[in-house]
C-alpha cells in the first residue's frame, strides 16, 4: 500500500537492467532504518543535434534497437536544436551511444548515469522524501513504484571501522571491528582463527578457519548493521582482500543490506584505484577522504596520521618487519595480535572522530549531491548543481572538448618581488578572491552563450565585456547565484563555529575555478577561466596602486593578496590602524571602479591578514633577484609570538630535521636583532661531532618503480637501490620497488637508508647543503656570509 510522506537520506544509488528494463534503486537511512527504494520504467537518455537526428534514427533502426526520439525545446551552446533519444534499458543505451559514436554522429550528455541524472534534475542532494508501495523485508523496508523529491534532512548514521591482518601471502589471521554507541561505549570484536585461549580479552571471537572467519564477518555487519564502513585504505587492500579470499573459499560475499555481494569499478586513471559499491552500506577510506578535506601530512600512514592528529600510534613500529611481527604473533601471541588489530580500528575512528570527516562527507553530498564516498569530485559537483538549471533554461550541456581550445588562460597573480629584511609588513587578502569575481563579473558557462549573443545583437546595456572576446549576460546565469547562496551558508557556518560545514563550503566555492578551467570538465573554456585569473591580475594591480599612492611601497603579491612595507617607525597600534586604513580605502575605491567602468556592484572585500613585525623576502639562490612564494616572518607577541614560513626549507618535507631548527632558530634570532655567530659556530661545530646523527636523516618519496630511474639518478633512489641490494643479501623482501617512502643519509660512501647505514656520516655535504643553504637566504641582510663565520672552525676538523 502507499503510505504517508518519509524522509531519508540517500546512501547507495545504482541503475541495472531487470528483465530488460531499467530499473534505479536508491537506498536509504530514515528515522526508521534503511528502505531500498525501486523506481522501474525510467529511460536512459541522450542528445542528438536536429539535423543529425535522422541519421541516427536510420543507424539504430539497423542495428534493431528500441528506442523512442523526440524533438525537444532544447539546445546546445551554439543555438542548434536536439532531439532526445530514450531508451527503455541500459544496454539499449549502450548499443546507441556506441553506434552512434562509430557513425560519427555526435550525442550529448551519454556520460550521465541515469540515477545520477534522476537525482539531479529533482535537486536531490543527499536528503530526499518519498512516496511507494512499501513492504517489510529482512531488516529494511522495500518501496516498490517510489518517487522521490528533494528534502531537508540530517541523518545519524552508523559507521564501523574494520581492519583485516593477514600473511604475506594474503592468508586471513583476524578481523577486528570498532565502533562506539549512542551513549559513546565502545564495541570491540576480534575474530581470531586459532583455539580459544585462557584469559583472553572478551572482545575476541574465536573460530576455526579462514572459511568461518569469512562466514562469521558476514554475520558481525549484518548484526552490527552499520551504514558507513571506514578503514585506511580499506577499499583497495581490506576489501580487495577480502573479495579475494572470499572467492577463494567459494562463499557469496554476502555483506549488502538486502545480502547481495558488492560490485566493483576501476578508476579509468588509476588502474591501482578501485572502488567498491555494496547496497545500503557506504565505504569510506580515510586516506583519501583526509585527502579530499585538504588536509596535509608529511606521510598518511596510518601510524604517522595518528601521531600527528591524535599524539598515539600503534603498538608496532618496525616497518620493515612489520609483516613478520603479524605472523609471529599469530603463531605465539594472538592476544597482542587482536590488540593490535583492535588499535588500529580505533584509530581510524579516532581520526574521523577528531576530524569530523563522516559529517564533512555528509554535508559535502547535502550541498552538492555527491555520493559519500566520492574521491574529489569538484566536476562532478559542479555538473550536479549547475546541469538541471541548464536544462530548464533552455540548454543541454556541451561535451569534453567543445570549448575554445585555442587560448591559454593565465595562472594566479604573482606579482615580482623586493627582496629584503623588512620591519611591519602588512599583509591584506581579499576574501575568496576568485568566487567573488565570479560574482562580480556574472562568469558562467551559459552566461557568456547568452552574452555573446547579445553582444553580437549590439544589446551591450545587458552585458559585461571579459577577455578574449567574452562577454557575459548580466541576468542570465545561474554560476553566481549558486556561488552567493553557498557564500551565504559558509558565513553562517562560521556563525555557528560549524568547522565541517565551513571547510566543505570553502572547497566547493574554491574549486568552481578550477573545473571550469581543467578540460576534464565539459564546461572548459580558457574564455571562462581567463575572465577569472586575468580580471584577478587586473584588480590586484589596480591595489598595488591604489596603495603606492598612499605612500607605502608594495614588496610583493601571490594569487589574492598583497604584502606592504609601511616603514620601521610604525608601532603595532600605528599598524593595525594603516592596516583597517588600507581595507576602508581599497574596499571603497573598488566599488567605485567598478560601478564607473562596468555599472556593477562589488562583491569584492579586501581584509587586513596579517602584520608582520619582521619579514623577510629572500633573493633566488646566487642572483639578486627576489624569489616568489618563499618567504618568512615574525607575528605576535610574547606568549603569542610566532614565526610563520611559506615555501622555505622549515616548511619542506625533503630537508632535515636539523635544518628546519637550525633556520627557526636562526631566523627569530635574526628578527630580534640577536648576535648570531655563536650560535651557528656552536651548531656546526655540534654537527661535526656527530649529536645531530639522528636529526640528518631525509625523508622523501620514490614516486615510480626504481627500474624506470635511468638517467640522472636521484640520491634516495639510489639510497633504494642499495637498501634492496641488501634486502636481497639478507633474503628478506624488496622494499622499495614499487613506489615507497625512503629514508635515507648522506654517508662519504654515498647516501644509505636509515636501516643500512653502514658508513660514516659525510657531515659537511650537511653543513654545505642544508645549514649553509639555510643560512645564505638571511644572513647577506644582516651583512654577514656563513663560510666566513665558520671558515676558522673548519680547519680543525
Amino acid at each position: 500500500m502507499v503510505d504517508s510522506i518519509k524522509k531519508g537520506f540517500v546512501l547507495t544509488r545504482q541503475s541495472r537492467d531487470v528483465a530488460n528494463k531499467l530499473q534505479l534503486i536508491y537506498w536509504l537511512q530514515t528515522n526508521e532504518g534503511p528502505a531500498k527504494l525501486i523506481i522501474d520504467d525510467e529511460k536512459a537518455i541522450f542528445f542528438v543535434e536536429a539535423n543529425s537526428a535522422d541519421e541516427a534514427v536510420r543507424h539504430l533502426k539497423q542495428a534493431h534497437i528500441s528506442f523512442l526520439s523526440k524533438p525537444l525545446e532544447l539546445r546546445t551552446f551554439e543555438q542548434d536544436a536536439v532531439v532526445g533519444f530514450y531508451f527503455s534499458s541500459l544496454s539499449a543505451f549502450y548499443r546507441a551511444r556506441d553506434i552512434l559514436k562509430q557513425a560519427m554522429i555526435k550525442c550529448y550528455e551519454d556520460d550521465i548515469r541515469p540515477e545520477d541524472r534522476y537525482l539531479s534534475e529533482r535537486f536531490i542532494n543527499g536528503a530526499a522524501e518519498f512516496i511507494g508501495q512499501r513492504s517489510n523485508a529482512h531488516g529494511f523496508e522495500q518501496v516498490k513504484q517510489a518517487k522521490l523529491r528533494r528534502s531537508a534532512y540530517s541523518p545519524a548514521l552508523t559507521m564501523l571501522s574494520i581492519d583485516i591482518e593477514c600473511s604475506f601471502d594474503g592468508e586471513l589471521y583476524s578481523i577486528g571491528a570498532y565502533a562506539q554507541d549512542n551513549s559513546q561505549q565502545a564495541i570491540k570484536r576480534v575474530l581470531m582463527i586459532g583455539e580459544p585461549e585462557p584469559n583472553a580479552e572478551s572482545y575476541i571471537e574465536w573460530v576455526e578457519d579462514e572459511y568461518d572467519l569469512l562466514m562469521r564477518f558476514i554475520d558481525l555487519i549484518n548484526e552490527l548493521n552499520p551504514d558507513i564502513l571506514i578503514g585506511w585504505n580499506v577499499i583497495n587492500f581490506d576489501f580487495k582482500l577480502l573479495q579475494k579470499r572470499y572467492d577463494l573459499n567459494n562463499i557469496k560475499f554476502s555483506i549488502g543490506r538486502d545480502a547481495s555481494p558488492p560490485s566493483w569499478r576501476a578508476n579509468r586513471l588509476a588502474n591501482e584505484q578501485h572502488f567498491i559499491d555494496i547496497a545500503g552500506r557506504v565505504v569510506i577510506d580515510g586516506i583519501d577522504m583526509l585527502r579530499s578535506a585538504t588536509y596535509s601530512f608529511t606521510s598518511f600512514a596510518l601510524e604517522n596520521v595518528a601521531q600527528e592528529l591524535l599524539g598515539i600510534g600503534k603498538a608496532i613500529d618496525d616497518v620493515d618487519n612489520r609483516g613478520a611481527e603479524i605472523t609471529r604473533k599469530f603463531l605465539y601471541h594472538k592476544q597482542a595480535l587482536a590488540e593490535y588489530n583492535l588499535e588500529d580500528c580505533r584509530l581510524v575512528w579516532l581520526i574521523f572522530e577528531k576530524t569530523q570527516l563522516l559529517n564533512y562527507a555528509v554535508l559535502r553530498s547535502q550541498l552538492t549531491g555527491l555520493e559519500l564516498d566520492r574521491i574529489g569530485g569538484s566536476v562532478a559537483a559542479f555538473t550536479n548543481l549547475y546541469l538541471p538549471k541548464l536544462h530548464r533554461a533552455g540548454y543541454i550541456a556541451p561535451n569534453m572538448g567543445d570549448g575554445e581550445r585555442d587560448l591559454v588562460s593565465p595562472g594566479g597573480f604573482v606579482m615580482d618581488s623586493v627582496p629584503g629584511l623588512y620591519k611591519n609588513v602588512l599583509v591584506l587578502d581579499f576574501k575568496s578572491l576568485y568566487p567573488s569575481i565570479i560574482r562580480t563579473f556574472k562568469i558562467d558557462p551559459m552566461g557568456m552563450v547568452e552574452g555573446i549573443k547579445d553582444h553580437l545583437q549590439n544589446l551591450d546595456d545587458e552585458v559585461i565585456e571579459g577577455f578574449d572576446g567574452a562577454w557575459f549576460s548580466r541576468k542570465k546565469h545561474f554560476l553566481p547565484t549558486i556561488i552567493e547562496r553557498l557564500w551565504r551558508e559558509r558565513d553562517k557556518a562560521k556563525a555557528q563555529k560549524n568547522a565541517p560545514l565551513s571547510q566543505a563550503i570553502k572547497i566547493i566555492m574554491n574549486s568552481f575555478y578550477g573545473v571550469l578551467g581543467s578540460t576534464g570538465c565539459r564546461f572548459f573554456d580558457p574564455r571562462l577561466s581567463g575572465a577569472i585569473t586575468k580580471r584577478s591580475h587586473q584588480l590586484l594591480n589596480l591595489t598595488k596602486q591604489w596603495i603606492e599612492n598612499q605612500g607605502y611601497q608594495v614588496i610583493y603579491g601571490d594569487t589574492d593578496s598583497i604584502f606592504v612595507s609601511i616603514g620601521e617607525d610604525k608601532s603595532d597600534q600605528q599598524s593595525q590602524q594603516i592596516g583597517q586604513q588600507m581595507v576602508t580605502l581599497v574596499n571603497a575605491n573598488m566599488a567605485e571602479y567598478l560601478q564607473q567602468k562596468f555599472a556593477i556592484e562589488s562583491a569584492l572585500e579586501i581584509e587586513f591578514e596579517t602584520h608582520f613585525h619582521t619579514f623577510l623576502m629572500p633573493t633566488v639562490r646566487g642572483q639578486d633577484i627576489g624569489t616568489k612564494k618563499r618567504y618568512a616572518g615574525l607575528v605576535g607577541r610574547g606568549t603569542s609570538e610566532r614565526l610563520i614560513f611559506k615555501g622555505l626549507e622549515s616548511v619542506r618535507t625533503d630537508w632535515t630535521e636539523l635544518a628546519k631548527e637550525f633556520q627557526r632558530s636562526l631566523y627569530l634570532k635574526v628578527f630580534k636583532g640577536e648576535p648570531v655567530d655563536a650560535y651557528i659556530r656552536d651548531i656546526v661545530e655540534r654537527t661535526l661531532r656527530g649529536e645531530f646523527d639522528d636529526k640528518l636523516i631525509f625523508r622523501k618519496r620514490i614516486r615510480q618503480q626504481l627500474s624506470l630511474y635511468q638517467k640522472n639518478v636521484p640520491p634516495h633512489v639510489k639510497a633504494a637501490r642499495d637498501a634492496d641490494l641488501q634486502n636481497e643479501r639478507r633474503g628478506k623482501p624488496l622494499r622499495y620497488q614499487h613506489k615507497s617512502w625512503i629514508e635515507y643519509a648522506y654517508t662519504k660512501e654515498g647516501p644509505q637508508a636509515v636501516e643500512y647505514l653502514r658508513s660514516d656520516i659525510d657531515y659537511p655535504v650537511y653543513i654545505e647543503r642544508q645549514l649553509a643553504a639555510v643560512a645564505d637566504g638571511i644572513l647577506p641582510f644582516i651583512g654577514k656570509n656563513f663560510n666566513k663565520i665558520i671558515d676558522d672552525q673548519l680547519q680543525l676538523f
